[in-house]
């Protein structure tokens, strides 16, 4: 996981898919914090913790991970409201939060500990708060990537919404992204399988960053899928987006 993270620090900031990620997740933080002052959020699994930045947009934000090796790249970078811990042992009391965010976390987690995380996001979530998740999807997709993320599973909608739903959660929007990137990543994935996957320590091209055309071509067709995106959903994609809702509240 530490390949991973390393990599993420370098890419996070500019790289189409992350570009088109915080897109994707903003009009569900939108929804989320609606009619609410002050909210909290917290990151679970927040790896470097690149995304608070964008989650200070909406509330004030926290994160926590297992890597040490992440947390110490966020501090390096400024960023304090870190800690560290598992996601199956959120650090907080229950009711805490008004949203909850998890971004490709859960996929890389066993069966019993997937059930432990998504049940530990409802409880320090308040009555009436949100969790925005996003997940790999589509077993078509595995390649050299997840060897480098250690994927354990990738998720059709009505898997993701069944495991949501026995924690305690009720859907309000599940969707797939990345739809636009879907044609080339399936002839790319099912090349990268057939060759066999790399180790780890060689996949992390799977995150580097391309050649600026091609990453800013990359990132307007996300964005203008993240428009689309606003209202409609789409029939397929390498990632599920999901907002849920903890029953009650106001």
């Amino acid at each position: 996981m530490e390949h991973l993270l390393r990599a993420t620090a370098q890419a996070e900031a500019r790289h189409f898919w992350f570009r088109g990620l915080r897109a994707f997740v903003t009009p569900l933080l939108e929804h989320a914090i609606a009619g609410r002052s002050n909210p909290q959020i917290v990151d679970c699994g927040c790896g470097t913790g690149g995304n608070l930045t964008m989650l200070d947009r909406f509330g004030r934000a926290y994160g926590f991970d297992l890597s040490a090796t992440g947390l110490t790249i966020g501090r390096e970078r400024g960023r304090t409201r870190l800690a560290r811990a598992s996601v199956t042992a959120a650090p907080f009391p229950a009711d805490s939060f008004d949203v909850a965010t998890s971004f490709d976390v859960i996929y890389s987690l066993e069966d019993a500990d997937e059930r432990v995380a998504l049940t530990e996001m409802y409880r320090i979530l308040k009555p009436g708060g949100f969790a925005v998740i996003n997940v790999a999807a589509m077993e078509a997709l595995s390649g050299d990537h997840s060897v480098l993320s250690h994927e354990v599973r990738r998720y059709n909608r009505r898997m993701l919404a069944e495991r949501l739903g026995r924690a305690g959660f009720t859907i309000v929007r599940l969707t797939y992204t990345n739809f636009v990137l879907l044609p080339p990543l399936l002839v790319v994935r099912a090349l990268q399988r057939r060759r066999g996957l790399r180790q780890e320590a060689d996949a992390q091209q799977e995150i580097a960053l391309p050649p600026a055309p091609v990453n800013a071509l990359l990132t307007g067709l996300l964005l203008a899928e993240s428009m689309w995106l606003r209202w409609f959903d789409a029939p397929a994609g390498s990632s599920l987006l999901c907002l849920a809702r903890k029953p009650g509240g106001t």
